[in-house]
Order: C-alpha cells, then sequence, then structure tokens
C-alpha cells in the first residue's frame, strides 16, 4: 500500500493533518501535498504534521514537507512534526531537517509551542 491516509481535524487555531502509511514518490506525497495547500489557501497559519502512523518516508515525502514549512513560514504561520517514529526521526536527523523544521514528541506538547 503507497498510499499515506491524510485526514484533517482542527484543535483551537491550528490545523492537524493525522498521516499513516508511506510518504512516498506518487499519490501519498501528492495526497500530503494538496491537502496542506487547501488548509494553506483557506487560510490556515497553524499547521502540524503528525507522524505517528507513518512508516516510510522518501525524498518525494520530504519534498513535500519542507514545502508545506517553506510556505507556511513566507506567510508568517508556523508549521511542526510530532510523533516520528525511530525511524523517520533518523532519516530527518541524517538530512538535519530537524534542526530547521520544529518537533516535538507528542501533540500536547506541539500545541502548547504553537500557541
Amino acid at each position: 500500500m503507497t498510499r499515506a491516509p491524510v485526514s484533517s481535524r482542527q484543535v483551537g487555531d491550528t490545523i492537524i493533518l493525522d498521516l499513516e502509511g508511506r510518504i512516498v514518490l506518487g499519490s501519498s506525497a501528492e495526497a500530503l501535498s494538496s491537502t496542506m495547500q487547501d488548509a494553506i489557501a483557506k487560510g490556515a497559519r497553524k499547521l502540524l504534521l503528525d507522524l505517528k502512523g507513518v512508516t516510510q518516508v522518501d525524498t518525494t515525502g520530504i519534498s513535500t514537507i519542507v514545502r508545506g514549512f517553506v510556505s507556511l513560514q513566507r506567510s508568517g504561520g508556523k508549521f511542526a512534526l510530532c510523533h516520528l517514529s525511530d525511524r523517520v526521526r533518523l532519516i530527518l536527523d541524517m538530512i538535519r531537517l530537524l534542526n530547521v523544521i520544529p518537533n516535538f514528541p507528542d501533540e500536547t506538547e506541539a500545541l502548547a509551542c504553537m500557541r
């Protein structure tokens, strides 16, 4: 299964995207990209990606995450990641992305820092 289901919910003024499966080249990265673009186009200024269910991420998935981060940064918004698995954390850490994008062990801590 290459499709990573993306579900969206709102907590306060933060949009949380719950991701599952693989964020890789193809429909899964496209689904994430279009969901983020949609949220931003509708005025979202705080976006949290919950990666609890993500099992794999490739360069396309990483690029998609970076584009969402940059887009919100440019508009003065906030973007963060939470619930990174050890495997995903290792990949994002190797490319130093975790030094740039705020990331948190859980949703509660992430939401507190999004205020």
